[in-house]
């Protein structure tokens, strides 16, 4: 079997657009594969659960059993993507458990690929978190996403080292759009007749990236 991805949308910072992010590319999972499982280690922030309850389940990392409950999840190559949209009040004790279990040597002897999506900011917490996790994680499964709602101009140098996924900003009165908790990304592109709308490109470039993406980190699955 080749290996099941497991993708970490990450970031230090509130509010930065992860759980955006974590909706685009779970409906894209399952929308390409015909399942997804995510999870939500979230406090305050907007919340996966209520955008995607069907597919999302709510996990904890502030306990040991919370983290040995996620971690048989996600250690097991069973051909199903995961997604963790992880809250920033979990950052440092999350990336601490798995440099601690050795999670990605484990995932690797168990054929799971984790990729790390950090969402870049310019600010000295992520400017200090980053590092930490090319310690942990080889530069190829460490994407930098460039987030224009963020990041208003050039990444931090260090953070563009490696992959950079962009993803555009949208428009005030479409963004309000797609953070009503009915949204789907994919139901609109299949029900929307006119392709040349903003927000149907918008989400056909993002989908696009996604899935090369995938096809550059797990060939195999090409």
């Amino acid at each position: 079997m080749s290996s099941t991805p497991v993708y970490i949308i990450c970031s230090p910072r509130p509010l930065v657009g992860k759980t955006l992010l974590a909706r685009l590319l779970s409906e894209f999972l399952l929308l390409k594969n015909g399942s997804v499982a995510s999870f939500d280690i979230n406090l305050k922030e907007p919340s996966l659960l209520e955008y995607l309850p069907r597919l999302t389940e709510t996990a904890d990392v502030m306990d040991t059993y919370g983290k040995m409950q996620l971690m048989d999840r996600l250690i097991v190559n069973d051909g199903i993507a995961k997604v963790i949209d992880l809250g920033f009040h979990a950052f440092d004790e999350f990336f601490k458990m798995t440099n601690e279990i050795g999670f990605l040597k484990e995932a690797v002897r168990r054929s799971v690929a984790p990729i790390i999506l950090f969402v870049a900011d310019t600010d000295r917490v992520s400017a200090r978190a980053y590092p930490t996790l090319r310690e942990q994680f080889p530069l190829k499964a460490l994407i930098a996403i460039d987030n224009e709602h963020v990041v208003r101009g050039e990444l931090p140098e260090a953070m563009g080292l490696g992959r950079v996924l962009r993803i555009t900003a949208l428009p005030s009165f479409l963004k309000t759009y797609v953070d009503r908790v009915s949204f789907s990304f994919t139901d609109y592109l299949r029900n929307e007749r006119d392709s040349s709308t903003e927000l149907h490109q918008w989400i056909r470039r993002n989908y696009t990236s996604f899935r090369e993406l995938e096809f550059s980190l797990l060939p195999q699955q090409s």
